[in-house]
């Protein structure tokens, strides 16, 4: 397997991808420059590619199976409505007003997979600000009663760069 860079897809993605329903509709969430979205597309997934850069998002322009959509997530209401999505992709970014809605964003059996920045983090390097690292067990917490977990890791990485790293994959068939 080749070394895990920046630009290549998640390990964690990459791991738990095969369990979204598949043909199934995939949101991309704060995808930056698009590594996901290629990959999941690659899979067959119809993919919606959705981040505040613009410029980002213009290298996945004609990609097939890739939407884009350029939203402030963090400044403007929620973009999308009542829309449901059968798998959820969220790696690097943390805005934890959008979390309540991500979980709402699933359709039945839908996947999320969520990967990002913990607590302890700031002995290695950005972020170091609080509010973009997650407490630990705090994606345990948004699944309890909504998900139905299937893996979760709070742990340091070595690859890309050393980081503290809090996962998660977790399907929406739970009964709340």
């Amino acid at each position: 397997m080749p070394a895990a860079t920046p630009e290549s897809p998640s390990v964690w993605v990459c791991r738990f991808a095969s369990l979204i329903p598949a043909g199934g509709r995939v949101l991309d969430l704060a995808c930056g420059g698009g590594r996901h979205a290629r990959y999941l597309a690659g899979m067959g997934f119809e993919v919606l590619a959705v981040d505040i850069d613009a410029a980002a998002l213009q290298s996945l322009a004609g990609i097939e199976g890739v939407q884009t959509l350029a939203a402030d997530l963090e400044g403007a209401p929620w973009p999308f409505g009542g829309e449901r999505f059968d798998g959820i992709v969220v790696t690097r970014y943390l805005h934890r007003p959008l979390l309540l809605p991500l979980v709402g964003a699933l359709a039945p059996g839908g996947v999320l997979i969520y990967e990002t920045f913990a607590a302890g983090n700031e002995r290695y390097g950005r972020p170091q600000n609080p509010d973009f690292l997650l407490a630990a067990g705090e994606l345990l917490e948004l699944a309890r009663g909504r998900l139905r977990v299937v893996a979760y890791e709070d742990l340091f990485v070595e690859t890309p760069r050393p980081a503290m790293m809090q996962r998660i994959c977790a399907v929406g068939d739970a009964i709340a």
